[in-house]
């Protein structure tokens, strides 16, 4: 079931901000921190975040959801299996470390390893080396998605992180912290890591030897601070504790627009907000009736306007405008009335049990959102353990 598509809004203290060519130094208030340093333990907003201030992948979107190169300059299809990739000359790690096409393909087939990236790159074989500059990504069978993927390619320091520490090897992927990897960090990005505090603060400083010279920004020093609860982030900016917050949730956007001397930035975003129906944890499920019936029972358009504020996009599909594969024929299906004839036809016209598994204060609204699916679910029947 998809819900909405949700917007990113940030609001920054404009007054205590200078965006002249002098370097700046500011603090910015996140409602995550990201578990770890290394970009293949945890596949989060917070992790690819990091990524990017850390790492460069071979290839990036831009805000019009268009391809633009980063380590690879350029790239080709030679055939219906093979893509090849021209790298980027004269990159350097903050190691000091030159990057090569042996550095990419370690990368590749670490994260063929990753508990939590090997899905994604689960429809390739290999991918080999063709130069010192060049690399070819083949998959087991045609696959149209081969650009998308190269967005999640951060190359890494593969001199750097291989060998062992301490009797351990320095590759390691480890969840929830202890590996080498998780605490050190060596890539290609625009800033390195200076201190970390896990969930107190990470600090950060521009990559002298950054090689995007064009890239556009004055941030010399970055401090960012984790701060979980919405009403706190907000009022730690407005006091002046912090330069800018991400994100700001829709029940706040009022406060922060009146308040003098902050403004309050919204781009689209491109996250949708789901629930998975697990069919093997209730039978019920296995019936295509019963989960269309669950569909036409949440009503999007209503959590979209009472609960986001109007602060999102009601989403009929999974990805949003501008992904491949968006049909604007897809659009979300609620009809409580046909729900109910589906659950009679399905032989549960006097419902079931269901549990429902949800986080709290990861996304925006996430909670109430449950909340607001669970009460949706039991107008048709079905009770929601939550």
């Amino acid at each position: 079931m998809k819900f909405l598509k949700t917007k990113l809004a940030i609001a920054l203290f404009a007054a205590g901000l200078s965006f002249s060519a002098a370097a700046a130094d500011i603090t910015v208030a996140y409602d995550a921190d990201p578990v770890s340093l290394d970009p293949h333990e945890q596949l989060s907003g917070g992790t690819l975040q990091m990524s990017h201030m850390l790492f460069d992948p071979l290839v990036r979107f831009t805000k019009e959801l268009e391809f633009e190169p980063r380590i690879a300059e350029k790239w080709e299809r030679i055939d219906a299996n093979t893509f090849r990739f021209q790298l980027r000359k004269g990159v350097k790690f903050h190691s000091g470390n030159s990057l090569t096409a042996d550095d990419v393909i370690w990368t590749f087939n670490r994260l063929k390893i990753s508990g939590d990236f090997k899905g994604v790159f689960a429809p390739y074989d290999a991918m080999v080396k063709v130069d010192d500059y060049t690399v070819e990504l083949k998959s087991s069978e045609p696959y149209p998605l081969v650009l998308q993927t190269a967005t999640y390619i951060f190359p890494m320091d593969s001199k750097f992180y291989s060998g062992e520490m301490d009797g351990k090897d320095k590759a390691a992927i480890v969840k929830h912290g202890g590996s080498f990897a998780s605490t050190n960090v060596s890539g290609t990005g625009p800033f390195t890591v200076t201190s970390r505090e896990q969930g107190i603060k990470v600090v950060f400083e521009r990559f002298k030897d950054y090689w995007d010279t064009k890239s556009p920004g004055n941030v010399d020093k970055l401090t960012l601070v984790p701060i979980k609860e919405n009403a706190t982030r907000v009022a730690a900016l407005l006091s002046g504790d912090v330069d800018l917050i991400n994100p700001v949730a829709p029940n706040d956007h009022n406060r922060v627009e009146k308040t003098k001397g902050v403004d309050l930035i919204t781009v689209p975003g491109t996250r949708i907000i789901t629930f998975q129906m697990n069919q093997e944890s209730n039978p019920a499920l296995k019936d295509v009736r019963v989960r269309q019936a669950i569909v036409h029972a949440i009503n999007n358009d209503g959590i979209v306007k009472k609960i986001m504020k109007g602060f999102a996009t009601t989403a009929g599909q999974q990805g949003p405008a501008g992904y491949a594969g968006y049909d604007a024929a897809l659009v979300p299906r609620y009809d409580l009335k046909k729900a109910k004839q589906l659950m009679k036809e399905a032989g549960y016209e006097k419902g079931f049990k269901l549990t429902m598994m949800a986080p709290n204060n990861r996304y925006v609204n996430d909670a109430q959102i449950a909340q607001a699916a669970s009460a949706m679910l039991s107008k048709i029947g079905i009770k929601v353990d939550l």
